[in-house]
C-alpha cells in the first residue's frame, strides 16, 4: 500500500545514525475517516526482486543515479531497474516520457532525478509537474535535518516540509486575455487541502512529531489560501487529543523565521508554490541541495527524488556532484519496499562518510569527486 509504506519509510534521519536495526512497519499514515481507500496493490515484484522505474533526469541526474546503482549492486539489493532517459531539454522526449509513465503505472514506485523545464513560453510544460498531476502524487515530503560532522549556521535543525503537489499556482492554467495582459489561475480545493492536511498530521503522529505549522498567505488571498488555512484548522481539531500542537504562519514571516530560528519548526504543511520556496530555504539551512532527500507520495504511486529540485547543469559531466541526497532518497524507497535492513546499512554509511569529513564533494567544501564519495559509501557498508 503506497502511502502506508512510503510515509512510514520517511522516519527521522537521526534513526539511521544509531546501530542499524530492522525497522518496524508502521500502520497506514494517510488513511483516516472519509479518506479514499489506499490501493491494495503492492509494487511490482518478480521472484523476490522488485522492479522500479528509474528516470535519471537532466543535468547531474545520470551521475548521481549511477551512484545509487553502484551502491545497490555492491549490497545485492533486490531491485531491478527499468530505466528511461527522459529529458526536458527537447520536445522530442515526449514519446520516452510516455513510456516512463506507463512503467510507473506498472511498477507503482520510481526513483528520478530532476527534469529540466525550459523558460520559453512556446516550450512544453514541466514534465516534473505533469508526472505528479497525472499520477496524483499529491504529497511532497522533504526532510531537513542537521547532520553530525557538518556544522552550519544553525544547529539542531530537524523539520519536515509537506507540500501539496497537484494544484495551486502549479495548475498550469494561464492565458493572455489581451496583448500584454496575462491571467494565471491558482486553483484551491477543499478536498485536496484536506487530504494534504491529514497527511501532515498523520505523518506527525506516526513519526513522533509534536507540532504542525500551516504556511499560507490568507491575509491577502482570503478565499484561496483562506480555504487551505481553515481546512487545516478543522483537521487540527481532530488531532488535539493526540497531543499534536497546531499553529499557522504567513509565508513571508515563515521565510524570516526559518533563517532566524528554524528550530521552532517540526512539521510544515503548505500549498504548492510556498513548498517549493521553503524546501530551498530548508536545504540551505542544513548544508545544501546535495544532502536533502525527498519523496512524492500518492494513493497508488510513490516517486522518490532529491528534496531540493535542482538540475545542476553547471556541473554536469564534471564528476563533482554530491550524490548523498539521491542515495538517501533511494533508502527511503527501500524502506517503502520493506527492505529496511539494506536501507539502514546504506543510510548509516552515507551519514558516517559525512560525519568523518574525509571525503567531501565541492558543495561541502571538499575536493572529492562523485565517484570517490560513492566508493567511500560502498566501503562503509
Amino acid at each position: 500500500m503506497i502511502a502506508r509504506n512510503a510515509v512510514a519509510a520517511a522516519t527521522r534521519a537521526s534513526s539511521v545514525l544509531k546501530p542499524a536495526v530492522p525497522a518496524i512497519a508502521r500502520p497506514a499514515t494517510t488513511t483516516t475517516a472519509n479518506f479514499p481507500r489506499i490501493s491494495a496493490r503492492d509494487p511490482t515484484k518478480y521472484g523476490g526482486v522488485y522492479t522500479v522505474t528509474l528516470i535519471p533526469g537532466d543535468g547531474i541526474g545520470k551521475e548521481i543515479t549511477g551512484s545509487v546503482k553502484e551502491v545497490f549492486e555492491s549490497l545485492n539489493v533486490p531491485v531491478e531497474w527499468e530505466e528511461y532517459d527522459v529529458s526536458g531539454e527537447t520536445e522530442l522526449g515526449e514519446p520516452i516520457f510516455r513510456e516512463a509513465m506507463e512503467s510507473l503505472k506498472r511498477n507503482k514506485v520510481g526513483l528520478k532525478g530532476i527534469l529540466f523545464t525550459p523558460l520559453d513560453t512556446a516550450s512544453h510544460n514541466s514534465w516534473n509537474v505533469a508526472m505528479r498531476q497525472s499520477l496524483d502524487i499529491y504529497a511532497s515530503l522533504v526532510l531537513c535535518k542537521s547532520l553530525p560532522g557538518w556544522p552550519t549556521r544553525h544547529a539542531n535543525v530537524d523539520f519536515a516540509i509537506i507540500r501539496e503537489n497537484t494544484e495551486g499556482e502549479y495548475s498550469g492554467l494561464e492565458h493572455q486575455s489581451y496583448p500584454g495582459v496575462v491571467e494565471s489561475l491558482k486553483v484551491s480545493t477543499r478536498a485536496k487541502a484536506e487530504r494534504i492536511a491529514r497527511f501532515a498530521f498523520d505523518f506527525a503522529l506516526k513519526n513522533n512529531r509534536k507540532k504542525v505549522t500551516c504556511v499560507h498567505k490568507a491575509n491577502i488571498m482570503k478565499l484561496g489560501d483562506g480555504l487551505f488555512l481553515n481546512t487545516c484548522r478543522r483537521v487540527a481539531e481532530e488531532y488535539k487529543s493526540s497531543g499534536i500542537a497546531f499553529n499557522d504562519m504567513i509565508v513571508d514571516n515563515t521565510s524570516m523565521q526559518l533563517v532566524a530560528k528554524p528550530q521552532q519548526f517540526d512539521v510544515m504543511v503548505m500549498p504548492n508554490l510556498y513548498g517549493n520556496i521553503v524546501s530551498n530555504i530548508g536545504a540551505a539551512l542544513v548544508g545544501g541541495p546535495g544532502i536533502v532527500p525527498g519523496a512524492n507520495i500518492g494513493r497508488e504511486y510513490a516517486l522518490f527524488e532529491p528534496g531540493c529540485r535542482h538540475v545542476g547543469k553547471d556541473i554536469m559531466g564534471t564528476d563533482k556532484a554530491n550524490p548523498a541526497a539521491m542515495i538517501l532518497s533511494a533508502t527511503m524507497l527501500l524502506r517503502h519496499l520493506g527492505l529496511h535492513t539494506q536501507a539502514n546499512q546504506i543510510s548509516s554509511s552515507v551519514y558516517k562518510v559525512i560525519a568523518d569529513g574525509k571525503v567531501r564533494t565541492a558543495d561541502m567544501g571538499g575536493s572529492a569527486s562523485t565517484t570517490e564519495f560513492t566508493k567511500a559509501v560502498i566501503s562503509g557498508l
